[in-house]
This record gives C-alpha cells, sequence and structure tokens, in this order.
C-alpha cells in the first residue's frame, strides 16, 4: 500500500492567515465608520430638534425648522437601518422627536410658490 504525503508550504498557510487579517481589519474599519456616521448622524438630530424647541418666532420659520428636523431625523434612521437597527420606536423616544416632525420625515420640503 503506497501512502502519499501533501505537504502545504508555510507560505501558502501564512497568505490565508493574511488574507484574513486584512478581512479582519477592513470588517472592523467598516464598524467604526459605521458607528462614527450614526454618531454624527444623532448629534444633527438633537441639534436641529434644540433649535426647533427654541424658537420663538415667525410661522415660515418654524416650518422650515421643522423640516430641518425631519431631514436630520431621515438621515439618522437610515444609518441606523444600515448598522442593522430596523425600529426606531427608542431612537423616537430618546430624543423626543415631535409627532409634527415624524409625519415630515421621508416627505419633500414643500415648493414656494
Amino acid at each position: 500500500m503506497e501512502r502519499s504525503l501533501i505537504v502545504q508550504s508555510p507560505r501558502a498557510r501564512l497568505s490565508q492567515h493574511s488574507a484574513d487579517s486584512v478581512d479582519a481589519a477592513l470588517a472592523h474599519e467598516i464598524l467604526a465608520e459605521q458607528a462614527s456616521s450614526l454618531g454624527r448622524a444623532g448629534r444633527a438630530v438633537a441639534a436641529s430638534l434644540a433649535a426647533l424647541r427654541a424658537f420663538d418666532g415667525e410661522a415660515d420659520e418654524r416650518v422650515r425648522l421643522v423640516q430641518a428636523a425631519a431631514d436630520a431625523v431621515f438621515g439618522y434612521f437610515v444609518q441606523r437601518e444600515l448598522c442593522g437597527f430596523r425600529r426606531h420606536d427608542d431612537a423616537i423616544r430618546d430624543y423626543a422627536i415631535p409627532r409634527e416632525v415624524i409625519v415630515r420625515v421621508g416627505a419633500a420640503a414643500p415648493q414656494p410658490g
């Protein structure tokens, strides 16, 4: 009975290990960027809602602030979904997003005229 011996060079094993390391490093970078982007979007929501809550002026300007907040919330929801979060109830509660903003999320701003 003849036996054959299969020998794999250390270089072949090293290249597979290197490829796995590169994949892991890339996955880590992607997750870090997703988290950073989600944080920026969350700060935009907080800032736009603070501006809306602090506002006490003309109705036209308030409409603009509501739309700006809705646009920020829409961007935040998109980032959350890219990170795997499908439900937004907790975000709506945590940021205390008012209904007047929620109903404008994803809607185009009214055009003048």
